[in-house]
């Protein structure tokens, strides 16, 4: 039997089960099978891991379009005012990543909302309340989006090889209140779904049923262990940034999806005083391991002969996992 603080069976909690987490009523009692751990010894690293902020939650990694709409968002802050505007940022609810980044455009976070409309209110509010120059940047097409990556090399690995990511079936109405639960994260208890299903007010097996077809038709992207890469090591996080003709965009966008360590890539719409489309992420845990990736992506696409910034991450203010449905339920339930 492993102890609750060995090394191994914490690397496999964390590694092993960001995706095929075992949706069964007791689902801590199988991974203790599958590690040879008690079912409470699984519980107990989970929460360790939780509490030192290694694990964000156990649950739902949603699809492209299955509960709203998200953009990337920038600000162009002074040095002497980044504390307070970054506060401002982390303060909005809808915010879920927010990262001081190595660039004029020094600011930069994620917001999601229950469409597109939402979104560009929350973005232009947000802009007004800090009071400088700010970057709206909807998605328009995905090429890679995996975050649930291997830990166990210098930079992120990803494990899946699906590339040109689509739109993905909507969450329905009256499963909101259980995609709420899912983005929140499981109960670190024996019978996580019971609970659920009690609060829920719907048979266990009606839920593990529907996480299951989500998982099947792309409304879950995962289900599993959120890990929170700056706190395992990953660091050294790049975010490269392109000027493609558009119509080269989509092909050069899927290449870069193809290379070694990039974990995410996609096409965005551009903005007056920036004219990149394309972006690319690696994470590392070294700056140069880092920078070689993205140079080695660059020269396999042919994309080195074309504009492009490299902007690393300085300093992380906020970073949560997005949250399309808690607000939706919480307004449905007022009288």
């Amino acid at each position: 039997m492993h102890s609750p603080g060995d090394a191994g069976s914490t690397l496999a909690l964390l590694n092993d089960y960001q995706r095929d987490f075992p949706l069964q009523p007791r689902p801590f009692a199988a991974i203790g099978q599958q590690l040879g751990l008690q079912e409470r010894t699984v519980i107990a690293q989970l929460q360790q891991l939780r509490d030192a902020g290694q694990v964000g939650r156990i649950g739902a990694v949603w699809g492209r379009g299955a509960g709203g709409a998200a953009a990337l968002c920038a600000l162009s802050v002074p040095p002497a005012r980044l504390l307070q505007v970054a506060a401002i940022v982390s303060r909005e609810p809808a915010v879920n990543h927010n990262y001081e980044r190595e660039h004029a455009w020094n600011l930069w976070y994620v917001l999601t909302g229950t469409d597109a409309l939402a979104v560009r209110a929350t973005a232009a509010r947000i802009a007004h309340a800090a009071g400088v120059p700010a970057l709206f940047l909807p998605m328009e097409r995905a090429y890679r989006v995996d975050l649930g990556f291997d830990l166990r090399g210098a930079h992120a690995l990803p494990r899946t090889g699906a590339l040109h990511v689509d739109a993905s079936q909507a969450v329905q109405p009256a499963d909101r209140p259980l995609a709420a639960l899912a983005e929140a994260g499981l109960p670190l208890e024996p019978a996580p779904f019971d609970a659920w299903a009690r609060e829920l007010g719907r048979p266990r097996e009606m839920l593990l049923w529907t996480l299951r077809r989500w998982l099947r038709h792309g409304t879950l992207r995962r289900f599993g262990v959120v890990v929170r890469h700056h706190d395992v090591g990953f660091a050294a996080n790049a975010m490269t940034v392109i000027a493609a003709p558009p119509d080269e965009a989509d092909a050069i966008g899927m290449a870069l999806a193809a290379q070694p360590g990039v974990t995410l890539a996609y096409r965005r719409a551009t903005a007056l005083h920036w004219p990149y489309n394309l972006y690319f992420m690696v994470h590392g845990r070294e700056r140069a391991g880092a920078q070689a990736l993205v140079t080695a992506a660059l020269a396999a696409t042919g994309a080195q002969r074309l504009p492009h910034e490299t902007l690393f991450s300085v300093r992380r203010f906020k970073q949560t996992g997005g949250r399309y449905f808690a607000a939706a339920v919480r307004e449905e339930a007022r009288p």
